[in-house]
């Protein structure tokens, strides 16, 4: 005889932490997620599935894809062992996310300064899609240098507040969460690195995606 592998639910209950199947239900929020994942730590998958592929990028972008998924799987696991302390107020959960990767992007600081400083010395980009928009006057390939040279140039603080709002497109308030900083501090920061950008761009900003975000 042949034993199913988990017996059926009494006829009128429900089992505990259960939805009953409901195409209309909206899937449930990363607080919900992290909350559940307490009990069933397998459900801690799902923030992977939904955040990794974009913080990868994001990472990827500042310090080249071998060293993003080193960070990414650093950043998943220090994100579940410290899932307990989740702000369950909070439901998205990205600013939380990006903040774990800043700090691990930050022990990368001089790789990062190095390989930028490459780029603006020789043109070529071991990051593939470095920008995304870029003003007609100037080349493609003229203002990736550009830009990698004032990027490195900037303070680590300067260029985590810029590049998570141009890259990562956070919010001036997400960015905030994620740096556990004012967003008056977030404002001038961004204030103080896009003028640098555009001076070192002769007056274009490629990483202005958000311009008056917050405000």
């Amino acid at each position: 005889m042949t034993v199913s592998p988990r017996a059926p639910a009494p006829p009128d209950s429900t089992p505990p932490d259960s939805t009953p199947p409901d195409r209309t239900t909206p899937p449930e929020d990363d607080a919900r997620l992290i909350e559940r994942s307490g009990r069933h730590p397998e459900v801690f998958a799902g923030l992977y599935d939904r955040h990794a592929p974009s913080i990868h990028r994001y990472v990827a972008r500042r310090l080249g894809d071998q060293a993003a998924d080193d960070v990414v799987a650093e950043t998943f696991l220090a994100a579940f062992r410290r899932r307990d302390r989740y702000d369950p107020a909070r439901p998205d959960a990205r600013p939380w996310l990006y903040g774990i990767a800043a700090n691990l992007i930050g022990k990368h600081r001089r790789a990062e300064t190095r390989m930028l400083r490459a780029l603006a010395r020789t043109g070529a980009d071991p990051v593939t899609d470095a920008m995304d928009r870029v003003d007609a006057r100037v080349s493609a390939a003229a203002a990736s240098r550009q830009l990698a040279g004032a990027l490195a140039g900037l303070p680590r603080g300067d260029r985590d507040v810029l590049l998570l709002v141009a890259w990562a497109d956070l919010s001036y308030e997400q960015v905030a969460e994620a740096l556990s900083i004012p967003v008056g501090t977030v404002r001038s920061r961004l204030h103080r690195a896009r003028r640098k950008v555009r001076e070192a761009l002769g007056g274009t900003d490629p990483t202005d995606v958000q311009e008056g975000a917050g405000e």
